[in-house]
């Protein structure tokens, strides 16, 4: 067995298809001075050809998967428009007197090298776009046909280096099963593409390979757990067959589930609440039965494209959300750029830990013309909704009030211009940050609500980077230390009487339900996916048996003893209360 990254779930068994590696047959001569005009013509050529393309793909993708993953191919656009990257290129042919297609090559191996160099997963990324841009554009410029993939109907399992936007755009999901790549992160533009697909896709297995997948192995994987099997025996594939038929059967009955109150069986509410990153997910979140959005990434509507988005453009999209909520509530967080999510069109400054650096609630302060457009949009869009302002990785007082300043001011500008908006729009906090569970009792006095951010929680309250596969293993949420910083933050806000919500990674683990119910979470944010699966749990599990483990867990002085007993409770809560699903 190989353990990859899990990018994207489901579990897939089928053969495999290598995709080779695109591979080039450049000219060595140079050009002569003559020359320099025609090979700027065929650049441009090949630049004008590579837009009309990406143009169509993007129209194709907007058609299958809505505008937000389609707004990838505008950083592609944007890199063929790079003034940098153009520069490079039309340098090497002028000076160095060299075709445009090896001019290009030059171009695309000399910023790869360079974003490879840093210890930065956003830039290797990129590197990956670049990759794919000027693979395009060498295409054009040799004339040479795109890899095709088997033109047969016969379902496969796709095994590539590394999976280019372009690439996954041509495939079909009833023909390919999955895919495997050897390098890669779940966040990647193509892990993306491929969850919105529904694909499954396990990423970063070339190191664990003792030898290369061949087109034709049998390939099992499941992209949930990252697990991959590379022809395996009968038993085993008898055994994901099974997994795999279970798990679209509890998926279907699942969706039984969604217009049920979410409350465990001695009466106690939880409330489930939805992320989104786009008004495009409001469908399956409607569909799922939760109570609004608990958060609204706004980030992504400032990446993957070529500028800041206007006033208008972000009124538009919360407005849309607040209405179709119909009065549920829409948590509306700010912009949370920096550290892995950074934009084309604005270059943040180089720094050597970026996930501590010039970040979210950091960068609009900085910017905050560019904070005040936001909050305008908000407070428009709340006259139309019930709509919260969240602001994300607060570490002070201070800059809960500096924000609020500008809300202020946001305010008074709009009651001047007589345009409609709310002027009693709650806020509250992400609490993510070391310090800000330190003041909890402070900030709490601040605003209307938190919000535990626990994968930031957790890694910095730990020290870990969980992407290090170094030190992965370290990264433990159920460490004593994370669960005695959650009493913390709840207590602090009983204390001035605000609601505790939680969102992130945890807020989707079944085995922690108990501490929700134990600490007195009033509702957990997660992916439209997760709430089905979490309402089951909660329906299962007794709040008054929740407070008694709470007690336990506390004793218990290891994160595995901890995980372990959750686990036991889980269960156990399984065996007690029976099958919840309606008509069962």
């Amino acid at each position: 067995m190989i353990q990859g990254l899990g990018a994207s779930e489901g579990i897939a068994i089928g053969k495999a298809f290598v995709l080779p590696n695109w591979e080039w047959e450049l000219p060595e001569q140079k050009i002569g001075v003559g020359d320099l005009a025609l090979e700027f013509d065929r650049l441009y050529e090949g630049v004008r050809r590579s837009k009309s393309e990406i143009h169509q793909m993007k129209t194709e993708l907007t058609e299958t998967v809505g505008p937000d993953e389609s707004g990838i191919f505008e950083a592609h656009l944007a890199i063929l428009e790079d003034p940098i990257f153009m520069n490079e290129i039309k340098g090497i042919i002028q000076r160095q007197y060299k075709a445009a297609e090896v001019a290009v090559k030059e171009a695309i191996d000399h910023f790869v090298t360079m974003f490879d160099l840093l210890d930065d997963e956003y830039m290797k990324e990129r590197a990956l776009d670049i990759k794919d841009v000027g693979n395009r554009l060498l295409k054009h410029l040799l004339g040479a046909p795109e890899i095709m993939l088997p033109s047969d109907t016969q379902p496969f399992i796709l095994v590539v280096r590394e999976l280019t936007p372009s690439q996954l755009i041509h495939l079909k999901p009833d023909v390919v099963l999955g895919i495997v790549t050897m390098i890669g992160s779940p966040s990647s533009h193509s892990a993306i593409m491929a969850r919105a697909f529904g694909i499954p896709l396990v990423m970063g297995v070339e190191t664990k390979l003792q030898d290369p997948i061949e087109t034709g192995n049998l390939l099992v994987m499941d992209g949930g757990t990252g697990q991959l099997h590379i022809e395996p025996g009968a038993e085993t594939v008898l055994r994901y067959s099974e997994l795999r038929r279970k798990q679209l059967e509890s998926r279907e009955q699942l969706r039984t589930l969604a217009q049920v109150s979410p409350v465990t069986p001695d009466g106690v509410t939880l409330e489930l609440a939805a992320n989104i990153s786009s008004t495009k997910e409001l469908d399956m979140v409607l569909d799922s039965g939760a109570r609004g959005v608990g958060l609204f990434r706004t980030e992504f509507l400032y990446m993957d494209r070529s500028r800041f988005p206007t006033e208008e453009e972000q009124f538009e999209v919360y407005r849309e959300a607040a209405e179709r909520l119909q009065g549920q509530p829409l948590i509306i967080r700010t912009l949370d750029i920096g550290g892995d999510k950074q934009l084309d069109y604005y270059e943040m400054p180089e720094e050597d830990n970026p996930f501590l650096g010039y970040r979210a609630i950091r960068f609009s302060l900085n910017f905050k013309d560019l904070f005040k457009v936001q909050l305008r949009a908000i407070l428009r869009a709340a006259a139309f909704g019930n709509v919260k302002i969240m602001y994300p990785l607060i570490a002070s007082v201070e800059e809960v009030r500096e924000a609020n300043e500008v809300l202020e001011e946001a305010k008074r500008e709009l009651a001047a211009e007589q345009l409609p908006y709310s002027a009693d729009v709650p806020c509250g906090i992400m609490i993510e940050v070391p310090a800000a569970v330190a003041i909890a009792e402070l900030l709490a006095q601040e605003v209307a609500f938190f919000s535990i951010g626990t994968n930031d929680l957790v890694q910095f309250a730990l020290a870990v980077d969980r992407m290090n596969e170094q030190i992965s293993h370290l990264y433990e949420p159920f460490h004593p230390a994370v669960l005695r910083m959650l009493r913390s933050v709840v207590e602090a806000a009983k204390g001035q009487g605000i609601q505790v919500n939680v969102c992130g990674e945890l807020a989707g683990d079944v085995r922690a339900m108990p501490l929700w119910l134990g600490l007195g979470i009033h509702e957990l944010s997660l992916s439209a996916q997760a709430i089905l699966p979490i309402k089951e749990a909660l329906l299962r599990t007794s709040a008054q048996e929740s407070r008694s483990l709470i007690k336990e867990l506390f004793l218990l002085r290891t994160g595995k003893e901890i995980r372990e007993r959750l686990e036991r409770f889980h269960a156990e809560s399984a065996l007690s209360h029976g099958n919840v699903r309606p008509g069962a």
